[in-house]
């Protein structure tokens, strides 16, 4: 098991009055899954992604990570345990303007040392991952001399670099087009039959059937589960979509 949640809880205090955004989660993820969390906005989706992932504390319960439970740890354990172990894409594709696409991909290996080699091994491991995702040409570009599907996908690769376990991505096609959209879910998923766990947020339905199971939030709670299985060429995709849109009708969506 990759992730073990167990009667998670997270409250924000603002003006002095309590706001219970998440309330006795539990669900799990399994080795080679690549799940979604659903929900309209405001339900704790993004909160639930952050407080899972080690990126924000939680006020109870327990979450455990490839057997460990995370909640107890301090913040070095933390953070050396999201550079090692846990890949992360984000809607905002932030990444530094002073770097190269390539060296802001090989900057997380640079960092971590978890895997001991020369920055030249280092760069060319960089630049096989960005020729997997078909995007090597840009590799000496600045981030603003690419598409934002290209850049999406070097952030893909920027995760990939220290071989997580895991990857979390918040909204990773919410602010591209329909076509950068595809070709990033399509990395996403070759990523995930190559072995890597993905745990995703959307609010899109065409991502969302993509995945080989889907959570839904709301208020602050995971109320229903669906399991469309693994979408291959041979799927239809509007089909899945279209299953996947009853039952978020049916969930109250």
């Amino acid at each position: 098991m990759v992730l073990e949640v167990k009667d998670l809880c997270k409250t924000y205090i603002i003006n002095k009055r309590q706001n219970n955004v998440l309330k006795n989660v539990n669900f799990t993820v399994k080795a080679g899954e690549m799940v979604a969390i659903m929900g309209a906005s405001g339900s704790g989706k993004s909160t639930l992604l952050y407080s899972v992932s080690g990126m924000d504390n939680i006020t109870a319960g327990e979450v455990k990570f490839l057997g460990k439970d995370i909640s107890g740890m301090d913040e070095n354990e933390l953070a050396k345990l999201r550079l090692d172990k846990m890949g992360f894409i984000f809607q905002q594709m932030y990444m530094l303007k002073n770097l190269s696409i390539l060296d802001n991909i090989i900057l997380p290996a640079c960092q971590s040392g978890k895997i001991k080699e020369k920055h030249n091994k280092t760069a060319e491991r960089g630049m096989a991952l960005m020729h997997k995702l078909g995007i090597s040409e840009i590799a000496d570009n600045d981030i603003n001399e690419v598409s934002g599907g290209q850049l999406q996908r070097a952030c893909i690769c920027r995760g990939m670099i220290n071989q997580p376990d895991i990857i979390f991505a918040d909204e990773p096609t919410g602010a591209l087009d329909r076509t950068a959209s595809g070709e990033v879910m399509e990395e996403l998923e070759r990523i995930n039959r190559e072995g890597t766990t993905v745990l995703l947020v959307t609010h899109d339905v065409r991502v969302a059937a993509r995945c080989t199971r889907l959570l839904y939030i709301a208020d602050g709670n995971i109320e229903g589960e669906y399991n469309p299985g693994r979408y291959t060429g041979s799927t239809k995709l509007r089909e899945r979509e279209r299953q996947v849109s009853n039952w978020l009708m049916e969930m109250g969506w």
